[in-house]
């Protein structure tokens, strides 16, 4: 029987999250993926908090552009927001999604905007 793509996507999840988690110092990058926006988030699992965020939504910068560049706008925002916070290295969280389009985009941007993963 086949998986639905929610199912395959929450397998791939969970088998991620086996090897990687976020703490204070190395924060946890998670990516998330709708059909019109992208939300980026630096979580540390130790204490269960959310540092930094980011997003497509209302965001005057990514407006009238397409998909693709609206990732990269949010990863320049998150980095330059993490720098901020004083977060210099990360654990890239793809979240299931596969490392292509709109979520690659996303984590050059970052790159570029000075975090290191």
């Amino acid at each position: 029987m086949a998986f639905s793509k929610l199912n395959r996507r929450a397998k791939i999840k969970r088998r991620i999250r086996k090897k990687i988690s976020g703490t204070t110092l190395v924060p946890r990058l998670s990516v998330f993926r709708s059909n019109k926006q992208i939300y980026a988030q630096l979580i540390d699992d130790t204490k269960g908090v959310t540092l930094v965020a980011a997003s497509s939504y209302k965001n005057k910068a990514a407006e009238k552009k397409n998909k693709a560049d609206q990732a990269a706008v949010v990863g320049k925002e998150i980095a330059s927001k993490a720098v901020k916070a004083g977060v210099e290295s990360v654990v890239f969280d793809r979240n299931g999604y596969l490392y292509h389009g709109r979520v690659k985009s996303l984590a050059d941007s970052a790159r570029e905007g000075g975090l290191k993963f």
